[in-house]
C-alpha cells in the first residue's frame, strides 16, 4: 500500500507540472500541440536519467524511483492526450501536421530517452 502513496504523491506533482505547462501561452496558428510534444520529451528525457540511475546506482531507495518514473512521469507525460491532439489534426483534415506530430513526438522522445541515459 506504501507503493501506491508514492506513486499517488509522484502523480500529482507531474500532473501539476503538465497543467502549468499547458497553461503557457504557446498557441501554433496551425494547431500544432507544441506543449503536448514538449511535455513528452521532457518526461522521456526524464524518465531515461532516472532509469540509468537507478540501474547505475542500487543504493537508490526503490520507492523514490518508483514516486520519480510511475508517478511524476507518468503523471506529467500524457500519451492519451497525444492521440487525441493526433485524431484533431487528422479530423481538420491536417493528415500532414499529425504525421509530423506523430513521428517528431516518437523520434525527439526516444532520443530524449537515450540522450538522459547518456548524461548519467
Amino acid at each position: 500500500m506504501i507503493n501506491c502513496i508514492y506513486v499517488g504523491i509522484g502523480g500529482f506533482i507531474g500532473s501539476i507540472c503538465r497543467y502549468l505547462i499547458g497553461q503557457i501561452p504557446l498557441h501554433a496558428g496551425n494547431g500544432f500541440p507544441f506543449k503536448t510534444l514538449i511535455i513528452n520529451v521532457i518526461g522521456a528525457f526524464l524518465i531515461g536519467v532516472l532509469s540509468s540511475l537507478s540501474f547505475k546506482n542500487l543504493s537508490l531507495d526503490p520507492r523514490h524511483i518508483l514516486l520519480l518514473k510511475t508517478g511524476v512521469c507518468g503523471g506529467f507525460t500524457t500519451f492519451s492526450t497525444f492521440a487525441l491532439e493526433t485524431t484533431e489534426l487528422i479530423q481538420n483534415n491536417q493528415p500532414v501536421l499529425a504525421a509530423i506530430y506523430m513521428i517528431s513526438s516518437m523520434t525527439l522522445g526516444v532520443l530524449a530517452v537515450f540522450a538522459g541515459e547518456m548524461i548519467v
